[in-house]
């Protein structure tokens, strides 16, 4: 059994082929793939999405990078739009949030201060619905854990963590999960396979963030969710264990940061 706790499913690159894809990695033992939004205007599509599929669950968040043409509106619109989702089973978290300062348009003075804004805008709308989120870290590691010390959410997800062992230990004593991907399967990527042998395995996560971050042997091609096996298998050969071991260790990973995600018994 596998969890893919962060697939951007719904995204275009997969045209007509989500379900599709889905059905794929049900195939190879993906028993969930968490779907997050990226703006409002995608949140009715996602829940859509993962209602259609019968490994699917879904997040509702404003990603960092659509900050910049999002409005206060929207803030708004996702309060009552997670109210709503409260009641449907398949919605387990807030995401994709967080904090982007690796792209320059980004990090102007006043993108800084509108993307720090947003974030704390969400991370409050998590702390009062009491959910966890799906945090976007990029360059941004030590600004992301000031706020969630601040405004306190149910733990969550540090997506693509690759920041330093005293950044993870912060996370990991916030309450929260570490998510390892494709780029741990880069012989390259010396520090985040350092992270993933030897961080404690119950604070680790697997994603894939498809269509993005494809691992070693499907880059530069277009990641799918039904690599989240393989990616597993890469981590139990760094950390030099069973590969039903991560799986076991993972997937409890998963559904103790998530525990509005429910698996479904075949």
């Amino acid at each position: 059994m596998w969890i893919d706790t962060h697939c951007h499913l719904d995204a275009g690159e997969f045209g007509d082929e989500s379900v599709a894809q889905a059905a794929l990695a049900k195939a190879q033992g993906v028993d969930m793939i968490v779907i997050p939004a990226v703006e409002v205007a995608t949140f009715a599509g996602v829940a859509r999405l993962a209602g259609s599929i019968p490994n699917g669950c879904y997040a509702l968040g404003i990603h960092p990078i659509f900050v910049p043409h999002a409005h206060e509106d929207d803030l708004r619109a996702m309060r009552d739009q997670v109210a709503a989702a409260m009641d449907d089973p398949r919605f387990v978290a807030i995401g994709e949030v967080g904090l982007d300062f690796f792209i320059p348009m980004l990090c102007e003075p006043a993108m800084r201060d509108k993307q720090v804004h947003f974030f704390r805008e969400q991370l409050r709308i998590a702390r009062d619905f009491g959910l966890p989120i799906l945090t976007h870290v990029r360059k941004s590691q030590d600004v992301v854990l000031k706020h969630i010390r601040q405004i306190t959410p149910n733990g969550g997800i540090a997506h693509a963590f690759n920041g330093s062992f005293q950044q993870a230990q912060g996370y990991i004593d916030a309450g929260f999960k570490l998510g390892f991907g494709g780029a741990m399967t880069f012989t390259r990527a010396l520090q985040i396979r350092r992270l993933a042998t030897e961080l404690p395995l119950d604070a680790i996560v697997l994603e894939t963030d498809a269509p993005d971050i494809s691992p070693a042997w499907v880059h530069p091609g277009r990641n799918s969710p039904d690599q989240i096996a393989r990616i597993g298998e890469v981590l139990a050969q760094l950390r030099g264990i069973a590969v039903d071991q991560v799986a076991q260790a993972s997937t409890a990973a998963a559904t103790a940061i998530l525990p509005r995600m429910k698996l479904k018994a075949d």
